[in-house]
């Protein structure tokens, strides 16, 4: 393991240092390094680490979503409204439309297997779109009509929503039932995430204001905290969800409203984990790509990722109908809602575990939607920022 990791942060920081200086995103670099160190070319991670690489990943997203929910700002989100509150889910039912019309005819698969597909695709990347959005916010681009923190916010969401989904339908594929209390579950999940992390935000305002503390500590807390929410999902069946990513964003949110300054000293905290984090994340991410997989897909499955890509962009375009944004401003938003890594690395694999029929296909789609859309989306978001955002 430790020459595993050894491995990672090292040809992960080169790779990604490469990539930087050839003006790409230092992301395709460590994805790169994933792949080539994984099980499908050289083969140089051992067992131990890609046995938790799962919990590995988990845990960098939920460093960067602490982050995120740290530097939000509410009053921001308000000028928003309604635009943010759409993106948690209009993208993604358009995306999943689309799986239902294109895979069946593409791929020769039914209906129900196109809408576990879709489910598995649907969801875009928080730990791909968080940093860039991370990024334009402490460069000023975007911030004054509140675009970054209403992409950020709608990102986060839109897991839980696709998720959920993912859950009833591979359910149902698998033999059981699904009932309205699966549709039911998605606002308990989300609204009960949110009540939770607030609480908890408010009560560690509190408490940072009364016991004083090294800034290190305060991290371990609010981290332990974390685990605990996210376990706390896990926990919870039947109609009583609960969103554990959503608490610990909102966490971070309530947090920042409760104790501004020591938000931003966290932050830059949080911003130095992210640094190792990162690696570990998209590596492992890449480590996960099946390349035999990919290539046995053909043009067939790419042709339906890329037309599902299209309804989704249709879905972020009629959210943002009706507000101040610019024509430019809105192909940005579009192209920030294109990246799929981590959801897709998590759930992919899950139908070919439950020897669904639909195992292999879904699989694949999953593998060729990251490869194509996390670094096309990466691209896109840092060409264009500075070209179609207002500093």
């Amino acid at each position: 393991m430790l020459l595993s990791l050894a491995l990672i942060f090292l040809c992960g920081l080169a790779l990604g240092g490469i990539f930087r200086k050839l003006h790409l995103p230092q992301l395709l670099g460590m994805l790169l390094t994933g792949i080539l160190l994984g099980p499908y070319v050289l083969n140089l991670l051992d067992s131990s680490i890609l046995g938790i690489s799962a919990d590995l990943r988990q845990i960098a997203l939920i460093i960067i979503l602490t982050r995120a929910g740290l530097n939000l700002d509410l009053e921001d989100l308000k000028k928003v409204g309604r635009p943010a509150a759409l993106l948690c889910f209009v993208p993604a039912a358009f995306e999943i439309a689309g799986m239902l019309l294109l895979a069946p005819r593409l791929l020769g698969i039914s209906l129900l297997e196109a809408a576990v597909m879709g489910t598995v695709v649907a969801a875009v990347s928080p730990a791909v779109v968080v940093p860039g959005m991370l990024k334009l916010m402490e460069e000023g681009y975007g911030t004054k009509k509140s675009i970054p923190q209403m992409i950020m916010a709608g990102a986060s969401v839109d897991d839980v929503f696709v998720i959920v989904l993912f859950t009833s339908f591979t359910g149902l594929a698998g033999g059981g039932g699904i009932s309205a209390w699966d549709f039911v579950r998605i606002p308990v999940s989300i609204l009960l995430g949110l009540a939770g992390g607030i609480l908890c935000g408010i009560l560690l305002a509190v408490f940072f204001r009364k016991v004083h503390m090294r800034d290190s500590v305060k991290v371990i807390i609010i981290l332990s905290l974390s685990f605990l929410l996210v376990t706390l999902e896990h926990a919870l069946t039947g109609i009583v969800g609960f969103s554990g990513l959503l608490a610990v964003m909102s966490m971070g949110i309530a947090l920042q409203k409760g104790r501004k300054e020591a938000a931003v000293r966290l932050s830059a905290k949080y911003s130095k984990l992210w640094v190792a984090a990162e690696l570990l994340l998209f590596v492992l991410v890449g480590a996960a790509v099946d390349i035999p997989y990919a290539f046995k897909a053909g043009a067939a499955a790419a042709a339906v990722i890329l037309g599902v890509l299209v309804f989704r962009m249709l879905g972020v375009l009629i959210c943002l109908l009706g507000t101040e944004l610019n024509r430019k401003e809105k192909l940005f938003c579009m192209f920030a809602y294109m990246p799929k890594a981590t959801v897709q690395a998590a759930t992919g694999s899950v139908p070919l575990a439950m020897g669904l029929a639909c195992g292999n296909i879904v699989l694949t789609v999953a593998v060729l939607a990251i490869l194509i859309t996390a670094p096309a989306g990466a691209f896109l978001i840092d060409f264009t920022y500075k070209r179609f955002l207002s500093r």
